[in-house]
């Protein structure tokens, strides 16, 4: 039989001068090439079953969590012209310390005993109003006598009444005993009677006991004839202490009606008094606001009026202070789409400018030199921009932001989602579908997990 391996052409002839033949013969070298393609495809089709991290990325910036720890302008309460400045842009200042000083532009307070003259004025009404006062404490003398002489009749009406009140709880025991007495006597009569019924009892004592029985009867109704006169002279001590403050009430109002009298110009006077003691104390906070003060400790950022003598209206704008003491944040920004995929406290990674980071968003356990953040708070409307701005702390449980981070930052977030294979998130992109998301519940199956 013929073997196979010595029929081949090469053997009976030589390819030596044959080149287009010699190139349809396999080669080591292409050999080589099918094998790294095919290991190449096999690695691609693994690829496709390894996990991917979903997520959204958008852009935002570095601000502050709380909104008074965020740059803020300080504006200038009155009219005035600037006179000195106390600091420079970039000093640190701390609260309550003079940032500039203002004088004043309009003419009613340019007098420079402005606040002594209005003192007096404010001395002469309240003299005015003291001589009303005087006849007041004049008839609220005579309404205090008034008040006494009641005060002693009312006492006397309420002893009684408190007699009247004692008399009757002590009859109301009374009674209750004789009905105590009374219940008692007609189960002893009940026995009596059918002790007698079987022979063991006479009918004398019989007979007595229903005696007996009638004395507790009578006891019962006596007792409660004694109740009911106690409770009418209650009703009559009442009466007579109502009938005390009815004609205390009518001399108490004609002391009364002279005394309001007196007292509406005491009143008339004293508010023209509080009046002017209410100019008074416009004039002195009014001298306080010529000096801007720091509201919080902070480094000045801007001076927006820079000019000695240069002229400012109420509520124009002095300068800018950036707080030193608050908690950094990031203000990032998604479209309505994204939306439903956020919530409080889904994690969020950061990339800030100025610090170099390699990223893998699909992985991101192998990124490094990002940041982690914790959603606290999403805006129920969108903004100009047709997006919906969301608010992002600082993550505890992550390395801290770099202290040299400052406001205006720009940042780049990337909000983790599922974690699916890369053959469904390819899938996905060319299809246009939403992200996967986990709910609630799929968060804490998996947390137990983990534990």
């Amino acid at each position: 039989m013929l073997n196979i391996s010595e029929n081949k052409i090469k053997d009976r002839r030589p390819f030596e001068q044959a080149e287009s033949l010699k190139l349809t013969v396999a080669s080591e070298q292409k050999r080589r090439r099918v094998r790294i393609l095919f290991v190449t495809c096999c690695i691609v089709f693994l690829m496709l079953f390894l996990p991917w991290t979903q997520y959204i990325r958008s852009k935002g910036y570095v601000t502050m969590l709380q909104p008074e720890h965020r740059a803020q302008t300080i504006h200038s309460v009155i009219a005035g012209r600037i006179e000195k400045w106390y600091v420079n842009e970039g000093a640190f200042v701390s609260k309550g310390d003079t940032i500039v000083s203002i004088t004043e532009v309009k003419d009613e307070y340019f007098d420079s005993l402005l606040l002594p003259r209005t003192q007096r004025q404010v001395d002469a009404k309240n003299l005015s109003a003291l001589s009303y006062k005087e006849k007041v404490k004049a008839l609220e003398s005579q309404i205090a006598a008034l008040k006494r002489n009641n005060i002693l009749r009312k006492e006397q009406a309420r002893n009684k009444l408190e007699m009247a009140e004692l008399q009757v709880e002590s009859d109301s025991i009374r009674f209750e005993q004789a009905k105590v007495n009374y219940e008692i006597g007609l189960k002893q009569l009940g026995r009596a009677e059918k002790l007698y019924e079987e022979g063991l009892r006479s009918l004398t004592d019989l007979e007595t006991r229903r005696l007996k029985f009638q004395e507790v009867q009578a006891s019962v109704i006596g007792v409660e004839n004694s109740l009911l006169s106690s409770r009418n002279a209650l009703i009559s001590a009442k009466l007579e202490l109502d009938a005390i403050d009815n004609d205390f009430k009518d001399k108490l109002s004609k002391a009364e009606s002279d005394m309001y009298t007196a007292q509406s110009s005491q009143y008339d006077a004293e508010g023209s008094a509080t009046k002017l003691e209410n100019q008074y104390s416009n004039y002195e906070a009014r001298t306080g606001f010529r000096h801007i003060l720091a509201p919080q400790d902070g480094f000045i950022a801007e001076a927006i009026q820079v000019g000695l003598g240069e002229t400012i209206k109420e509520g124009d704008q002095i300068v800018n202070i950036v707080p030193s003491n608050g908690k950094l944040a990031v203000e990032m920004y998604i479209s309505p789409v994204d939306l439903p995929l956020m919530e409080v406290g889904k994690k969020v990674r950061f990339i800030f400018d100025g610090w170099p980071a390699i990223v893998f968003s699909g992985w991101p356990r192998l990124s490094n030199g990002t940041f982690g953040g914790v959603i606290v708070a999403i805006d129920q409307f969108a903004g100009r921009t047709n997006q919906y701005r969301v608010l992002v702390a600082e993550d505890p449980e992550e390395i801290p932001w770099p202290e040299m981070l400052r406001v205006g930052s720009g940042a780049d977030g990337i909000a983790l989602l599922n974690d699916v294979p890369v053959w469904y998130e390819i899938w996905r992109q060319l299809n246009g579908f939403p992200a996967d998301f986990y709910t609630r519940t799929q968060k804490e199956e998996i947390a137990k997990g983990k534990k």
